[in-house]
């Protein structure tokens, strides 16, 4: 009987480390303040150049964008596209499928964060 209980913890234990290395994983790839932003915008405008791109978030300075940018297209959710037949030449970002894996994912953290900021202003939250 008592096997039975470690093996179970065990199993427990083990699926909870799982979780939480695919979770860090998943947080280095995305994490941050920025990159979540971006990956949003590319998909809602489809293409977008480097300065629509900075103007659209808020805050964010153009050597900050120049390297999330450069991490995102390194994991595969950011290509950058260059048109060097126009003059001057255009760069241009967009959203790859790999990147709208994480739809799912995004639209239920902007429906958490909604509810969440609800219950803050409601102040549904127990007080100690």
């Amino acid at each position: 009987m008592e096997n039975a209980v470690i093996s179970e913890e065990s199993i427990h234990v083990g699926k909870c480390s799982e979780n939480l290395s695919s979770v860090e994983d998943a947080l280095y790839v995305i994490g941050g303040k920025w990159k979540l932003k971006i990956i949003i915008v590319l998909q809602e405008h489809g293409s977008i150049r480097f300065n629509e791109l900075q103007r659209t978030i808020t805050g964010i300075s153009a050597r900050v964008l120049s390297n999330e940018l450069k991490d995102l297209e390194l994991n595969g959710f950011v290509k950058r596209i260059v048109h060097a037949e126009q003059t001057p030449v255009i760069v241009e970002y967009v959203s790859t499928d790999y990147s709208r894996t994480l739809k799912n994912t995004i639209t239920a953290l902007s429906e958490w964060g909604r509810i969440h900021k609800q219950n803050i202003r409601e102040d549904v939250f127990d007080k100690p």
